[in-house]
């Protein structure tokens, strides 16, 4: 799960202010996550953020 982590760090880093306030994924349990959002679950270890790297790993984005 770090690897995925680093991943998507290194490319929320990497995006444009603009963007990071655009959804990147719809969850069933939670709806539409942006950018922000999954940077702060990501970066706090919650459940939901791993689900955010799992599905951002299924799409193919990290």
């Amino acid at each position: 799960m770090e690897v995925l982590k680093t991943k998507f760090l290194k490319l929320y880093a990497d995006l444009p202010l603009g963007v990071r306030s655009d959804v990147v994924a719809v969850l069933d349990d939670y709806g539409p996550i942006t950018w922000n959002a999954a940077y702060v679950e990501v970066a706090n270890n919650t459940a939901k953020g791993e689900e955010i790297l799992n599905s951002l790993e299924e799409l193919g984005i990290i």
